[in-house]
């Protein structure tokens, strides 16, 4: 992928994640959410830039429960017959 497509999906990438964010309609906005996502994932994944995928995994490291595997909330004992699922 040539390198100006990738600034051009990126700066689409970054102008649909600005619109959705400022959208008052929760649908529309998912909707650019979402397609923002994709174009970054286009990037990401077509393009084969090793400093975006390296940010990528940094950041996916650095979120708290990439780190510790497992859920921070804990439920209270209940003594009821129901299993949890």
């Amino acid at each position: 992928m040539p390198l100006w497509l990738t600034f051009v999906l990126l700066a689409a990438a970054t102008l649909l994640w600005l619109l959705g964010s400022a959208n008052g309609d929760d649908v529309i906005a998912l909707l650019e959410h979402i397609l923002a996502v994709g174009l970054l994932l286009v990037v990401l994944l077509g393009g084969r830039l090793l400093p975006l995928e390296l940010a990528g995994l940094a950041l996916a490291l650095w979120l708290p429960r990439a780190r510790s595997g497992q859920d921070s909330r804990t439920e209270p004992h209940r003594d009821d017959v129901m299993i949890p699922f």
